[in-house]
């Protein structure tokens, strides 16, 4: 089979799973929210791919490849970003178990603020669900050279999207479980690969010069000052707040993330040591952000490189299907009359406008993944304190709220601009933006303290 025959297969399986779980849905909250039913192995599946992007993906293994063996570092942001996740709020969210992450501000601080929230969530999503697009696009490059970028981009959002209108977080879940377990089996297989074509000795590789050369890339500062963020911006994730309202119990919420983050650590190492060994035998890339289409190409044996670019697509299908959705549940939950409907039409189409959206910044505006990536983050970091302060601190008001939102926002773009990528703005973000949103939060709620107590939500 060719490279493009099994990802017409994937897509066509995931269809088919698709219709087949369109019959389950009692109506619109069955389609967002799967009943609330998921266990354990199912919901750690769905997690895991819901991470493992190709945005992500093409962006470590660049890092890997021009880094060498000190790109192993990475994996570190998120493992310690999850299992932050899973001590913090993991239970709180299913405890929770709304419709849509926005829903809790809402409840907590009142529907202006949440509405609010509900707006950068939505704006941030926007630029991550284009980073995505645009990393599909890389790497399904060199198996249909004969399409453009818009073209091949537009080819495969209307496939994802024709996975996710049919059959809604149900189908997301079940695809998720089966995409998870070939993963599990074919990232080892693409290591052993790359290994076996590696004629570089490790032995001869000492570890004082792994660290001084790797460090020149990817500097400890911008690592550290990455885990912080992830830290403080996953635990808003909307796409990860979706699918633990749809666990079965705040027991299944919390193993299965804390599960997830050892999983996606391994994984993502399993593709920064392949990249890494492409730098140390000296193989010349134009862009780094082709050292995993090249292993898949170069190296990988015929039959297996269609079965990883079949996997990958899975792989970025889960994560934007995962993103729409909860996009769509941010809509309704937030912006329209909030009750259910009996039917999912509005939803469908909620999620192709999205879907729609990212495609177009995917092509007009993202340039480089990673980067892109990370800025998109800045909204998401400043509700920090409004989430941690409206789950543990029952004096957090909405003044507070909205001054750590307000900080939280103008530090992260001030870095930006003053600093910029080249500054390591990350660092100034992190360390300074961080702990004076905290700060602003706490002065704004004990100078303007709260006054409605029935709003609380106690957790």
């Amino acid at each position: 089979m060719a490279e493009w025959d099994y990802l017409v297969l994937f897509a066509l399986s995931f269809i088919f799973v698709a219709i087949g779980f369109s019959t389950r849905f009692k109506n619109e909250s069955s389609y967002l929210v799967a009943d609330r039913k998921t266990g354990f192995f199912a919901l750690t599946a769905t997690l895991v791919m819901t991470e493992f992007n190709t945005a992500t993906l093409l962006s470590f293994a660049s890092l890997g490849y021009l880094s060498g063996l000190w790109g192993l570092i990475m994996p570190f942001i998120f493992l310690i970003g999850l299992v932050f996740y899973a001590l913090t709020v993991a239970k709180k969210w299913k405890s929770f178990n709304g419709l849509s992450v926005a829903a809790f501000f809402s409840k907590r601080y009142g529907k202006d603020l949440g509405k609010l929230v509900s707006i950068i969530l939505l704006v941030s999503m926007s630029g991550f669900s284009a980073t995505y697009v645009k990393s599909l696009a890389i790497l399904f490059n060199p198996i249909f050279p004969f399409m453009s970028e818009w073209q091949l981009s537009g080819v495969l959002v209307c496939l994802i999207l024709a996975i996710t209108l049919r059959g809604g977080l149900f189908a997301i879940i079940y695809t998720d479980m089966i995409s998870f377990v070939l993963t599990l089996l074919f990232f080892p297989i693409m290591l052993f690969y790359v290994w076996k074509s590696n004629s570089v000795s490790l032995h001869s590789i000492s570890l004082i010069s792994v660290v001084n050369d790797g460090s020149k890339i990817i500097p400890p500062s911008f690592v550290i000052s990455l885990i912080v963020l992830t830290m403080f911006t996953y635990i808003l994730a909307p796409w990860y707040g979706q699918k633990i309202f749809s666990a079965k119990s705040e027991k299944v919420a919390y193993l299965s993330v804390f599960t997830a983050a050892i999983v996606i650590f391994c994984l993502y190492g399993l593709v920064i040591l392949p990249a890494s060994l492409l730098h140390l035998n000296g193989i010349q890339l134009s862009n780094p952000e082709q050292a995993l289409p090249y292993i898949l190409q170069q190296i990988m044996p015929f039959g297996l490189r269609g079965l990883g670019y079949g996997i990958l697509f899975a792989a970025s299908a889960s994560t934007l299907t995962g993103v729409w959705n909860a996009m769509a549940a941010m809509c309704v939950s937030d912006f329209l009359d909030n009750k259910i409907a009996r039917n999912k039409n509005r939803t469908w189409i909620i999620t192709i406008s999205f879907a729609s959206i990212s495609y177009l910044l995917s092509n007009i505006f993202v340039d480089k993944i990673f980067s892109k990536l990370i800025l998109a983050n800045i909204p998401i970091a400043a509700l920090s304190f409004a989430l941690l302060a409206g789950f543990y601190w029952e004096k957090a008001s909405r003044l507070g709220a909205y001054c750590s939102i307000i900080i939280g926002i103008a530090w992260g773009v001030g870095a930006y601009f003053w600093w910029g990528e080249a500054g390591e703005y990350t660092w100034y973000w992190a360390m300074g933006g961080i702990p004076f949103t905290f700060l602003a939060g706490i002065l704004g709620s004990y100078y303007y303290p709260r006054t409605d107590a029935t709003a609380l939500i106690k957790i």
